[in-house]
């Protein structure tokens, strides 16, 4: 329970924050889901076509906060390598 002015205004802001970044988080992985599933329908040219406007997101969740920036990286650098060798495997086979 906030006991002065400046601690129930910092507790308004922080549920503010955390209603944005939620948002943020759920978008992403909504986004970041519908990527796997191409791949693992072996939808690869779908997934292909996703992967850059994920990318973006990721990057603007980062921008925004929401996630850290090498955390970002992380799933940016996943996400690639799982579109990268779903479109070799379908290329060989």
């Amino acid at each position: 329970m906030a006991n002065n002015k400046s601690a129930e205004k910092r507790n308004a802001q922080s549920l503010v924050r955390r209603s944005r970044n939620r948002a943020r988080l759920s978008a992403l992985r909504t986004q970041i889901k519908k990527v796997r599933t191409a791949v693992a329908d072996g939808e690869v040219e779908t997934a292909r076509d996703l992967l850059p406007e994920t990318l973006g997101q990721i990057d603007r969740t980062a921008s925004a906060g929401a996630i850290h920036r090498n955390a970002a990286a992380r799933r940016k650098s996943r996400l690639q390598r799982l579109v990268n060798q779903a479109s070799g495997a379908s290329a060989e086979g």
